[in-house]
């Protein structure tokens, strides 16, 4: 039997019968009702204004899943670039495709010299990183020409391999350029998060030796962060990718929304505690002030949780 709810206009007695369809009801189905009504919903906590079947939420039970595969098996037994794949794809790649893949992507690491020399470093010295990689990402429109042909399907594809090969290049460049410290090139020959740490930490030394341990937490956080359902910066780069924007122009608008203290800015903040927290000696002394009403406990609950 099909679910549906009945909706009744007390000002003229008319009904209708809306069917439920994966949990939820189509707007244009009140409209046959109650045409002129808007629907008021702060926060857009209760509407859907798409479909996806990427990924999955279910913040009482514990449960996220991209593609139907549980994030806990993802985080133990992949890596963040198998699983970009797997979110582009809807599967895991085979080895042969993997390969591809990986080599596709590493091709495009590097960014215009002229993104590094007459951009990010025109930034004044105390910048904040993120507003640097805002402007950095948005201005990759401008190198990339093709990038405004949004319906060649090669030319999507060449702009997510783009994207996803440069983010860690300007991200690092971002961070050194706001601690004083000179630009890192990309080394192919590491992975994809030894290559970040890399143009990260480098300083002198011929290879930079990433610490395996600090790689691989590196990328499965990079994997629990790979996509989050509906939330404010995909919101965000959906609203602007829906103008035909560029994909660059899309992604910087979804970089925007996560600077924000209330979406990716809150990373930031737990950052700042655990500095000012110093040492392991004083985390106990920590949390019972917090206990006490001094301070916040960052990191700690979520909008959807």
């Amino acid at each position: 039997m099909t679910e549906s709810i009945t909706i009744i206009d007390n000002r003229t007695g008319n009904q209708l019968e809306i069917p439920i369809v994966h949990g939820g009801i189509a707007a244009n189905e009140w409209q046959k009702l109650l045409p002129g009504i808007w629907y008021y919903d702060p926060g857009l906590t209760s509407t859907a204004f798409c479909e996806s079947t990427i990924t999955i939420v279910d913040g009482e039970n514990g449960i996220l899943r991209y593609r139907g595969y549980p994030i806990e098996q993802l985080a133990e037994k992949s890596t963040y670039l198998e699983v970009a794949y797997l979110l582009l794809n809807g599967e895991l790649p085979t080895a042969a495709q993997f390969d591809q893949w990986r080599h596709d992507v590493t091709y495009h690491t590097y960014i215009h010299e002229n993104v590094r020399k007459r951009f990010l470093e025109g930034f004044h010295y105390d910048a904040h990183p993120m507003g640097m990689l805002v402007s950095a990402v948005a201005a990759l429109s401008t190198f990339y020409l093709d990038a405004k042909e949004i319906f060649d399907e090669e030319s999507r594809q060449r702009q997510i391999m783009r994207l996803i090969a440069k983010m860690p290049t300007l991200a690092a460049a971002a961070h050194r350029f706001s601690v004083g410290m000179p630009f890192v090139y990309p080394d192919n020959s590491l992975d994809f998060c030894a290559n970040f740490l890399s143009m990260m930490w480098k300083v002198a030394e011929p290879r930079f030796d990433a610490n395996p341990t600090l790689a691989r937490a590196l990328d499965v956080l990079f994997i629990l962060h790979a996509d989050h359902e509906q939330n404010c910066s995909t919101t965000a780069m959906r609203v602007v990718g829906s103008s035909h924007a560029d994909p660059y122009s899309c992604c910087a608008a979804a970089c925007a929304a996560l600077y924000g203290p209330r979406h990716g800015g809150a990373n930031e903040a737990v950052i700042r505690m655990l500095t000012e927290i110093g040492s392991i000696d004083n985390v106990p002394s920590f949390v019972e002030a917090v206990k006490q009403g001094h301070g916040r406990l960052q990191g700690f609950g979520h909008r959807v949780y």
